[in-house]
């Protein structure tokens, strides 16, 4: 694709990386195939080739719209379209930077301004998230319905195994999951503890991803320097590792060393940490051996019952961090029996914020990956992000939950 920017963005980074993804796209529409917007909507401009020509434009100088700004926001940025494209054109990458320049050339409306303030300053402070989530708890029984279905019963903690092991691994909490889910992190820590690795939890807070998604760049990168100057320590003391059990996080993470590259005071230490972090299933898979005997002797005492689960593949973890099939592999090897689910590729609605400012397409994203999921007659539902987790547990009829909670439940820890 020919490119001609303008003058204001030409020579910026933001400008010369735009320019180099613009360049790699041939315009050949198969991202469409696989965007669910453009499933649900058929119209050219909420699909990825309709949004790169749309961005292309604006970079290029022609007027910006509140239309081309809409069209922007009801993009999930799931990526779908990235597994697709045969010339691997980066267009995450691509709609940060378009959404950022038509943000500041046609600023919202006040409301519409101080609800994104409001959700950056809710979810991406723990203290905050989990005092009102409290409330809401409190007062569920008097709520509605609909709004009982977004606010989450408590689950349990469960238990962090002492240290014991010479090996030692991080596991980095975010910003929502300590309160919702709390078990996740502490189920990855005994399910290590038995392959005969301590971990330790490090508390990172928001990895900055929220904010960076909500157009506000550069607090987002504000505050994964915090993550990361927590995470250097934990690395500088001996661990071997981070582990960061929700993809939605992980996947910003892998891409630290990407955002802060031109940061003079973070560029290396940004790639330490984004060296540093292990997928969980890919250390499994490493482990195997200790995982096999874990999961023998386990067996052995209490006999796995047969079990349908269906998989819930986040877009972060098969598009983003690019693992697809990992956790079905290792479900399968626990002893679970992974149900088909149609059209796994394609998003459930939650995709961080998206549920809370495109409310209409989520719940219809959301109807339809649940229709899918239950479809195969699982007993549970399992995925690896907490933001599909809690938004997927709202409408389900099955329980819903994060797979490392099923592979601990499995070795009996």
């Amino acid at each position: 694709m020919q490119t001609n920017l303008a003058d204001f963005i030409r020579d910026t980074p933001q400008g010369q990386e735009a320019d180099s993804i613009l360049r790699a796209c041939v315009h050949c529409g198969f991202c469409n195939a696989t965007c669910p917007t453009y499933q649900l909507l058929g119209d050219e401009l909420d699909g990825p080739r309709g949004r790169i020509y749309q961005i292309k434009s604006v970079l290029e100088g022609a007027p910006v719209t509140e239309e081309t700004r809409d069209h922007l926001d009801r993009c999930l940025t799931c990526r779908s379209c990235e597994s697709t494209c045969p010339s691997g054109v980066q267009y995450g990458r691509l709609v940060d930077i378009g959404r950022e320049v038509v943000e500041a050339k046609v600023p919202r409306s006040l409301p519409a301004r101080a609800l994104r303030w409001l959700l950056r300053q809710v979810l991406s402070h723990p203290a905050r998230f989990a005092f009102l989530l409290g409330l809401g708890r409190l007062f569920r029984p008097l709520l509605p319905r609909v709004l009982k279905d977004v606010v989450p019963l408590a689950r349990p903690a469960g238990t962090w195994p002492a240290p014991r092991h010479p090996r030692r691994i991080v596991i980095a909490g975010g910003c929502v999951q300590p309160s919702l889910a709390p078990d996740i992190d502490s189920a990855a820590a005994r399910v290590l503890d038995a392959i005969g690795i301590s971990a330790e939890s490090v508390s990172i807070g928001c990895c900055g991803a929220v904010s960076y998604h909500l157009n506000a760049q550069a607090e987002g990168l504000d505050t994964a320097r915090l993550a990361i100057d927590r995470l250097c320590a934990a690395l500088d003391a001996g661990a071997e590792g981070i582990v960061v059990s929700a993809s939605g996080c992980a996947s910003f993470v892998v891409e630290y060393a990407h955002h802060l590259s031109g940061d003079p005071a973070y560029a290396v230490k940004a790639t330490q940490v984004t060296s540093a972090l292990i997928d969980l299933t890919s250390l499994l898979s490493r482990e195997a051996a200790a995982f096999d005997r874990a999961l023998a002797h386990s067996l052995a005492r209490s006999p796995a019952k047969p079990e349908a689960i269906a998989f819930h593949s986040p877009c972060t973890l098969q598009h983003g961090m690019k693992n697809k099939g990992n956790v079905e592999r290792l479900l399968t090897v626990a002893g679970f029996r992974t149900t088909v689910v149609a059209d796994s590729h394609l998003c459930c609605g939650s995709a961080g914020t998206y549920s809370m400012l495109q409310p209409a397409l989520s719940a219809t994203l959301k109807a339809n990956k649940l229709a899918a999921l239950e479809a195969g007659g699982p007993s549970r539902i399992a995925t690896a992000n907490i933001g599909c987790l809690t938004h997927l547990a709202g409408g389900a009829k099955r329980p819903v939950e994060h797979w490392i909670e099923l592979i601990a439940e499995r070795l009996g820890v």
